[in-house]
Formats: C-alpha cells, sequence, structure tokens
C-alpha cells in the first residue's frame, strides 16, 4: 500500500555530528582560556623550560603528547587521552600544579574529546596576533555594503518571469544542471500550507485551489495563509528557536518564568501584524525605551525585551551575572547579526576582526540594564519584575511589594543575621512569616511583564580570559568596530540600549536584513544562501548564490522591511514551486541540491508532527495560549537537587507548549525539537528507528488514530468511503482503488479479530478502523513534505 511504510524502513539510522563550527567556538569558549590560563606557562612554545616535553599551545603538539609517548589527545575517545587523567589526578602525575580543576570544568574537556577535539590551532603557537586590519577585514563578503544588482539574462523564459528564478537558472546553467519540473498543485498547496501555518490543507481548501485554474491561483492561497492567524504560530516559532525561548530559567533549579509567554505572544502577534522587522528588533531591544503610541502599546514594548530577560540563568542566585549578559550577547551575536561576538569575551576574536575591547563595550550595555530574575527570593522583589498597569497600579504594587521585602529582610536577618541569637527570635519568625503570607494573599492584581529597565548606568572592564574577578581597563559602551564602532558619548546616562538598537538596525548596517533575508529563504527552502545562518563570518560558509542574497535584501528594505512581502516574492519564484524528483545527472553534479534544481523533500519538524495529529483527530484548540499552570510562588522550593520539572498537557498548537530548559517534552524530543539553551538556527532532520517505534507505540497517537476514526465513521457509513475521508485528511489526496481494497480487507480481518478480544461489539468497528488509521498516521507520507 502507497505511503504506509514506516519510518524506520525508510533510512537506517543515522546520526548527525556537531558542527565544525559549533565545535571550534566550544573550543574557543572553554578550552583555550583554560589552556592559556593554567598550561601555556609550562607547556607553550614560549616557556623558559618545557615540562615532559608536552606543548598544548598547538592542535599537532597537543594531540602528539610529550616525554611519555602516549597522545594528550585522542580525539573521540576520552578515557584514552592522558590530558584527561592527568587533570582527574588519577595517575602518578596530576596536573595543573597548584590548584586542581573543578569537576565542571574536566567535564568540559571531557566533552570537547568526544566532540573529536575540534582545534583550529594549525603548526606551532602563533605570536599575539598584530591589531586587526580593518580596512582588510571588511573585504569579505558579509561587511561589504549590500548591493542591487542586476538579475542576469537566461534563455529561458519560464525561468525569466521572475528575477529569483533567473539568478537561480543562471548559475543552474553554469553548473550544467537541468532543473525539476513543476510539483503538482497538491504537493504545492500542502508544501505551501506547511509551510507558511505548519499545518495540514484541509480537504476543502485542497478541492478550492485545484478547482480554480486562474493564473493567479497559487498567489491568492500565498494571500489567504498569510491572513491566517496560524502564519504567525509558525513564524513566531521560528523566530522563538533562534532566540532560544523558554518558559524556565535554566539555572540548575530551572525556575519557572511564570510570565515568559507574553514575549511569546508579543512575537506570535508582530509576525501576524507583518511588524516592519527593524521595527520589530528596536522593540526587543529598547522597547522599555521607546516612545508609545498609548497604553496598550506602552505594554507591548515594554514586553518585547522578554527577548533579553529571557536570557540563561546559569545559577539559582545572581552570583554568575555575568555569563547570563554573556549568553546576551552570544544570541545578539548569532540571531540578529550571524556574528559569534562572544568568542571574544576571554581574548580577541581568532577569526574574525572582533576585538576583545568590543565585546566589553556591548558588555556594559547590557550590564546597564536590570533583568528580571526568577527564584532569588520566595517572592520576586519589586524589581525583579514589571507590573502592567498605570501608574497608580504600578504605584499599589511597589508598595505591597517594598512591605513584602521588609518582611522578608527581618525574617532573613533573625534566621541568619545579627539577630539570629535573640531570645524568642523563633517565635518572631513564625509571627512575621504568618504576616508575610496574610501580606501575600492582598497581592494586586496586575498582570506583569518578564522584562528588562534601566540600571546604573557605566562602563564596564575586560574580564581577563573571562573572569569576573580578574578585571583589567576599563572601556567605552560602543558597538563592534568592523560595523561602524560607535560609542556612547560619556554623558550618557541611560544603558545605551536604545542607541544599540539604532546601530544594529541602521540601513548602512551590511549585516541585520542580509541575516534575516537569509533566514527566510532557509525556512522555505530547508538551507540558506549562507549555509551557516548564525555565522556569517569569515568561519561560516560562503554564500551559494551572492547576488541573490543581496538583491533580495534590497527588496526587502524597499518593502519597509515586510516579512510577508518577501514571502510572497519568495513563494511565486518556479524554484519554490519545482518538483522534489531526483534525477541521476543532476545527483552526480550537485548531490546536496546547493544550486536548488529541484525542491528538497523534508520530514515534519516536531511541532508540525504534533500539532498535524491534532488536527487530522479534529482535536486542535485553535484559540491563542496564555499562562501555565505553575505552582504558586510561595510554594517554590526548587533547588539543584530538587529540580523544577512539568509537563502541562493541551490540545493548543505545540508552541503554547511550556518550554522547559533541563527537559525536553516527552513526545517532541525524538523529532529533534530546539535546544532552548542555546540559538537553534537549523532543526535536525534526523530519521530513526527510536522515532518509529515511539509513534506507534504512542497514546497519543493512538488516541489521535481513535478520534479520525470518529471523524471519519460519522462523515461516511461506508468503509471504502470512510477510508477516502482519512486519505484526504491525512494526506490532502484521494485513495486509489488498490489502496482501497487494501485497506477495507485489513478493517474487516481487523473486525473479525476483536470479535474475541473483549471490547465491547458495539466499538469493534471503530476499534478496527482506528488500527488501520494509526498505519496511515505513522507513514512517511505522513511525515513528509515534497
Amino acid at each position: 500500500m502507497r505511503g504506509v511504510h514506516l519510518l524506520a524502513a525508510l533510512l537506517p539510522f543515522c546520526a548527525s555530528a556537531a558542527d565544525s563550527s559549533d565545535g571550534i567556538e566550544f573550543f574557543e569558549k572553554n578550552i583555550r582560556p583554560v589552556l592559556a590560563e593554567r598550561c601555556y606557562i609550562c607547556h607553550g612554545e614560549r616557556a623558559v623550560v618545557r615540562q615532559g616535553g608536552l606543548l598544548v599551545d598547538s592542535r599537532d603538539g597537543l594531540r602528539k603528547g610529550g616525554a611519555s609517548g602516549k597522545p594528550a589527545v585522542v580525539p573521540g575517545d576520552p578515557t584514552k587521552s592522558l590530558l584527561i587523567e592527568v587533570l582527574r589526578g588519577a595517575g602518578k602525575v596530576k596536573m595543573p600544579p597548584g590548584k586542581p580543576l573543578d569537576p565542571a570544568t574536566i567535564a568540559l574537556f571531557e566533552k570537547w574529546i568526544a566532540m573529536g577535539a575540534p582545534d583550529p590551532r594549525e603548526g606551532k603557537a602563533a605570536a599575539p596576533p598584530p591589531p586587526y586590519d580593518f580596512q582588510k577585514a571588511r573585504q569579505h563578503w558579509a561587511f561589504k555594503p549590500v548591493t542591487d544588482p542586476a538579475p542576469p539574462a537566461v534563455n529561458s523564459p519560464l525561468w525569466s518571469a521572475n528575477p529569483i528564478d533567473r539568478f537561480i537558472k543562471a548559475k543552474l546553467d553554469e553548473k550544467k544542471l537541468t532543473p525539476a519540473t513543476l510539483a503538482s498543485k497538491r504537493a504545492l498547496i500542502r508544501r505551501a500550507t506547511y509551510d507558511l501555518t505548519g499545518l495540514p490543507p484541509t480537504p476543502e481548501a485542497v478541492d478550492a485551489f485545484l478547482q480554480d485554474t486562474s493564473p493567479r491561483a497559487f498567489e491568492k492561497l500565498i494571500d489567504r495563509l498569510l491572513a491566517s492567524p496560524q502564519y504567525g504560530e509558525r513564524w513566531g516559532r521560528h523566530w522563538l528557536d533562534v532566540v532560544r525561548y523558554a518558559d524556565t530559567a535554566g539555572c540548575n533549579s530551572d525556575f519557572p518564568v511564570p510570565d515568559a509567554w507574553r514575549y511569546r505572544n508579543y512575537v506570535i502577534r508582530s509576525f501576524n501584524e507583518d511588524k516592519p522587522y527593524m521595527q520589530f528588533l528596536r522593540e526587543q531591544l529598547a522597547g522599555d525605551l521607546l516612545a508609545p503610541s498609548g497604553d496598550e502599546d506602552r505594554q507591548a514594548k515594554l514586553i518585547a525585551t522578554g527577548y533579553i530577560a529571557t536570557a540563561r540563568r546559569f545559577a539559582s542566585n545572581k552570583n554568575e551575572h555575568h555569563l547570563t549578559i554573556d549568553d546576551t550577547i552570544d544570541n545578539l551575536g548569532k540571531t540578529v547579526l550571524g556574528l559569534t561576538i562572544s568568542c571574544a569575551r576571554c581574548h580577541d576574536h581568532k577569526f574574525d576582526a572582533i576585538p576583545q575591547r568590543d565585546y566589553y563595550g556591548i558588555y556594559g550595555i547590557f550590564q546597564s540594564t536590570v533583568y528580571a530574575f526568577p527564584g532569588v527570593e520566595t517572592f520576586p522583589r519589586a524589581h525583579d519584575l514589571t507590573a502592567l498597569g498605570g501608574p497608580e497600579q504600578q504605584k499599589r504594587q511597589a508598595e505591597w511589594e517594598q512591605k513584602l521585602i521588609a518582611l522578608q529582610d527581618e525574617i532573613r536577618e533573625l534566621r541568619f543575621g545579627k539577630r539570629r541569637n535573640e531570645a524568642n527570635s523563633r517565635a518572631e519568625i513564625q509571627r512575621l512569616e504568618a504576616e508575610s503570607l496574610a501580606h501575600e494573599m492582598r497581592m494586586p492584581d496586575l498582570p506583569r511583564a518578564y522584562a528588562v529597565r534601566e540600571g546604573k548606568a557605566g562602563n564596564a572592564k575586560i574580564q581577563i580570559k573571562g573572569d569576573p574577578r580578574k578585571l583589567g581597563e576599563e572601556v567605552p559602551r560602543g558597538f563592534l568596530t568592523i560595523l561602524g564602532g560607535q560609542k556612547l558619548p560619556e554623558s550618557e546616562a541611560g544603558s545605551g540600549r536604545r542607541q544599540l538598537a539604532e546601530w544594529i538596525t541602521d540601513p548602512a548596517n551590511p549585516l541585520t536584513a542580509r541575516v534575516m533575508v537569509n533566514r527566510v529563504w532557509q525556512w522555505h527552502f530547508g538551507k540558506g544562501i549562507v549555509p551557516t545562518p548564525n555565522d556569517f563570518g569569515t568561519r561560516g560558509l560562503p554564500p551559494t548564490h551572492p547576488e541573490l542574497l543581496d538583491w533580495l535584501t534590497s527588496r526587502f528594505a524597499e518593502s519597509g522591511y515586510s516579512v510577508k512581502a518577501l514571502h510572497k516574492l519568495i513563494m511565486l519564484s518556479r524554484a519554490y514551486r519545482l518538483a522534489a524528483a531526483n534525477t541521476p545527472s543532476n545527483l552526480a553534479i550537485d548531490p546536496k541540491n546547493e544550486f536548488l534544481w529541484r525542491f528538497d523533500r523534508r520530514r515534519l519538524d516536531s511541532d508540525e508532527i504534533r500539532d498535524s495529529l491534532l488536527a487530522v483527530g479534529g482535536n486542535l484548540d485553535t484559540s491563542p495560549g496564555g499562562a501555565h499552570p505553575f505552582p504558586p510562588m510561595r510554594e517554590w522550593r526548587y533547588t539543584q537537587h530538587k529540580q523544577f520539572t512539568a509537563v502541562y498537557e493541551t490540545n493548543r498548537r505545540s508552541v503554547y507548549l511550556m518550554q522547559q530548559r533541563i527537559r525536553k517534552h516527552p513526545l517532541l524530543e525524538v523529532f529533534d525539537p530546539p535546544d532552548p539553551n542555546v540559538s537553534t538556527a537549523v532543526r535536525g532532520q534526523s530519521i530513526t528507528p527510536l522515532q518509529a517505534l515511539s509513534m506507534m507505540n504512542s497514546e497519543f497517537l493512538h488516541a489521535q488514530a481513535d478520534q479520525l476514526a470518529v471523524r471519519a465513521g460519522m462523515a461516511y457509513q461506508d468503509t471504502p468511503g470512510r477510508i477516502q475521508h482519512a486519505y484526504r485528511l491525512a494526506y490532502s489526496r484521494p485513495a486509489t482503488p488498490a489502496e482501497v481494497r487494501e485497506g477495507a480487507a485489513y478493517i474487516a480481518r481487523a473486525q473479525a479479530a476483536l470479535k474475541s478480544s473483549g471490547i465491547e461489539p458495539e466499538r469493534q468497528p471503530r476499534a478496527a478502523l482506528a488500527s488501520y488509521l494509526r498505519v496511515l498516521l505513522a507513514s512517511d507520507e505522513f511525515f513528509f513534505i515534497d
């Protein structure tokens, strides 16, 4: 039967290796600084006396080893790596001398070696690099100004109507590749509907599209999909992937963040409203500092700064706040600029022209910003969450919080401070706790935003080798030199976030618009014009079609940075409408389809799988999600030994599920969901037997198959009609006569077998049909889009 081959039968088990650029970044952030600080003095090229003949300041020296004759590092195998043995102090030799490395740092070395010990250092250790030649650095393609090239002429009328196609066809001709034919209308509506909404098309929508023979039929379909509320949920989810959105803090207790959902909904609403992209960025970086048009707009702009507030926390207190700021800079660099700025935290960037001073110029801006922080106290302090009401409501909120803070401070003083030995301290603590609880029950019922606000303005000092306890010179707050090097005036009393937002969204900035255009292209085609969407630097891959990227970026700017206009421009191209067909001669030349001679078939992502099952079963709740049912703050007693964990089931779309940082949703985790601890530029597309097994045995899939059986059973009285209805819902096509015969025969056999099952006779036809539908819903045709 066509379309019912299980995922396990499609491809053998495959595991994706860590991306090399990610491995190099891991080395630069976690390994090189430790080697430089603790090891180079005795095991470096310039060491006065080289101990044991071992050099660790080059890749070859570290892998070769020293006088022992054993390699210090065996890529991929920490257990055979002498370096791990001496760091653990497991043998006679214990390194480094003095204070040993802490277990967490040793674990980073073990992880690095298990990754294959990625190490960009070639030959002998290089001398300290000279000052960057910024003029030369700006010759890298990504730092050059955006141009507006004319589309090339091509000798094909079919490929001349859309300028995008002229760029694509010129490259195909250059590479001697023959483009595939166009996809069928059924394949096209399924592709477009999933691309823009993340849901399958309804049978009625398919019929309407097939019956529309006008030249603008596909354009009208795109317009309808862009106008649907489901569009913002799908494309908001893409953005939430790259900004590593989560509903928990990510610290060792993983405290809930009850108000993070407001930022999630802000993102969804912004995409639905087609908010200009540059305005979207400005609001996320400095919404609280922008002039509002009214109370509702003021609240929205404040909520937008949840982008900064949702940076990961690294401890249950604020002692590791420097890492949260680093996470902010890291995500800002990758998500918005396509640069690995945080590689300059411990030293000048080894590959891109980003000096350490530039990193701390941006660091000072976020150091001058107050972040919301969950879990520091049983109740949040006044500055940790921001009330969204009017001035009078905010005043009541502040008074309430100040009273609560005073009670908590007094309790703390009696327990741990100078008053802990006072007579009757226990009774006084009990009295204050009762008063505190009563005061909490009188909390003003105001909505809050998990956001940021202005703090004490000031420049940051360079943290030597990234250690906040070892401070160097002070650096003025400012922007990257390679992108203009703007500085805040010395008299600036604000954090500088407003100015940072202006520098990033300046039309003269060559990166911001390019990076977003590349992401939109990637989310349509499965790969970006720049294959490394988070790294436009010298370690990233160059664009396959650089002129096309700049042409699209120019059109993006012309449209006022309308993402919806960009969708339409891309989707109306012939390149987007090609069939997912294989051609042996093309495969021999371009096996990865880098030059787009066909459309790549793709597996549904984890959100699409869950949402599609709900939709086909008729159970999808299309209403927007709100807050999660977290326990009240007064009940929080989470620690690193008793972490917060929960799963809150809902029939709403997956974007509204509670997303936890230390644990993934059990249904989604086998289908490569995003990691909310880091920016996820590209979701994995693994295909494993575990996925097929999880679906075959999934209570969720069984429940949706049962509901689909009810839906088909109510729509049609006869078995062939029910099979046809299920096919149209699940696959967007009718079943073939052979599939109907095979399905009907199976259902008859199943119903006969169920007579001795103990299931009530009136439920046996439904159970037989549901067992057949489970096969349809676990098939490759359901899970893949052509």
